[in-house]
């Protein structure tokens, strides 16, 4: 039987993270051309390619880290569009950081 365990060892494997690396790639590169179809096609073709190439690459961590730090209203919609868990983790810490602030002022 296959286990998640099984599934993430070869998901780690070095050769199946270049996969899904070019995968991702050629997903991003093929967004306009899945643009030009009626419906937003393209958005969705770009956000798995984008995903797959976040998963596998540290670089490309590191610039789109770079990017939301730049850009933070857009970095948001990306993180809401990639579902990222960091992202909604950070939510909640920044919600409770609104409700904790104004007690501090008060003190």
């Amino acid at each position: 039987m296959i286990t998640r365990d099984k599934i993430r060892a070869w998901l780690d494997h070095p050769w199946v993270e270049i996969l899904l690396f070019m995968v991702g790639v050629l997903l991003i590169i093929a967004s306009p051309v899945a643009g030009i179809i009626p419906g937003p096609g393209g958005i969705f073709v770009f956000a798995a390619g984008l995903a797959l190439v976040l998963k596998t690459s540290m670089w490309a961590k590191r610039r789109y880290v770079h990017f939301k730090r730049w850009q933070p209203k857009v970095g948001a919609w990306s993180d809401w569009g990639l579902r990222r868990a960091s992202a909604k983790r950070r939510k909640k810490l920044r919600k409770a950081g609104e409700i904790n602030e104004p007690e501090a002022l008060g003190d």
